[in-house]
């Protein structure tokens, strides 16, 4: 097994990009992307976390409450306005960890009771573990409609704790493997940190599974999610309209044309809408307090747009 982390000279973004929302630094006509429905809405519950990982997008941390904790009937007001206008599928929650807010459970309550299919992330330590007997009776009513995506950074435990610090893996694992002992419907969270081929990271993740009885396709997409890292401060190329038909990918398949994301930022007394869960603090994407200020069309002025949701090793050159 390969885990060392390639050697590579990265390249500092021109901090000149990604600031008019209309033109690139070329002056190329910026790429937009408009919502076709709300497939998913998104609900950060805080930025608290238990854990400070080494590059963590969202910075969360057990200090970090740049997001406060969103309240059970703040949640509930904004699933009535979703019932009322929206053909919505999927409620997702993410923090910093969802667990950690204390009125998570009854939040989950009320979207699976509302009758949708539910996304929690989780690193399913001790958190998840301090409510295990409210998320074992939410499983026995709801069943398969509630899932947790686990993160698990590496399927080797030194790269895994490279990124999320001593003693987490162990601790990641029990609260995994109960939830695969008591029937829960999950999946995985990875990335690909470690640089090895996608292939190769399958193959690791999929031995993990079956060495642990773990319930997991580790060739399936949908069930091992391997996320691209993410750093701002990293150079990547602005999108602009014609690289939709260059790189030949729709704007209908990036993340902000079937989601948004509902925070609470601190101090305010508002929530507040994103267009996605990688935006949560940038003033310039504020959509406005309720769902119904968030169907306009959102540019594609972020390092995290072009390099996340876009690209995927691509490139916007026509040659």
């Amino acid at each position: 097994m390969n885990s060392a982390v390639p050697n590579r000279m990265p390249v500092a973004l021109d901090r000149a990009k990604f600031n008019d929302p209309n033109l690139t630094l070329d002056n190329q006509p910026r790429a937009f992307v408009g919502l076709q429905n709300l497939d998913t809405l998104w609900f950060n519950t805080g930025t608290i976390c238990n854990l400070t990982c080494t590059n963590c997008y969202i910075e969360s941390t057990p200090s970090n409450d740049r997001l406060a904790f969103l309240r059970a009937d703040e949640v509930g007001t904004i699933l009535a306005e979703l019932q009322t206008d929206w053909r919505t599928l999927e409620i997702g929650f993410t923090g910093g960890e969802p667990f950690m807010n204390p009125d998570f459970l009854a939040m989950l309550g009320d979207a699976l009771g509302r009758g949708y299919q539910v996304l929690v992330l989780t690193n399913a330590m001790r958190p998840m573990m301090k409510m295990a007997n409210g998320l074992l009776a939410l499983r026995q009513e709801h069943g398969n409609r509630l899932c947790l995506r686990v993160s698990m950074d590496h399927y080797a435990p030194d790269l895994h704790e490279l990124e999320r610090g001593r003693h987490s893996w162990q601790r990641m694992l029990e609260g995994l493997t109960w939830l695969a002992e008591n029937g829960f419907n999950i999946n995985i969270a990875g990335r690909t940190l470690s640089g090895e081929d996608e292939d190769i990271l399958r193959q690791g993740y999929g031995r993990l599974f079956a060495a642990n009885r773990i319930p997991v396709d580790a060739e399936d997409p949908a069930a091992l999610v391997l996320f691209p890292e993410m750093d701002e401060d990293l150079d990547v190329p602005e999108i602009t309209t014609a690289c939709w038909s260059i790189l030949d990918v729709s704007p209908k398949a990036m993340m902000c044309a079937t989601s948004r994301m509902v925070v609470k930022h601190k101090g305010d007394t508002d929530l507040t809408v994103m267009p996605c869960t990688l935006l949560p603090y940038d003033a310039r994407f504020r959509m406005g307090s309720s769902l119904a200020s968030a169907n306009t069309a959102v540019p594609l002025n972020h390092p995290h747009c072009a390099r996340f949701c876009v690209l995927g090793g691509g490139s916007c050159s026509a040659g």
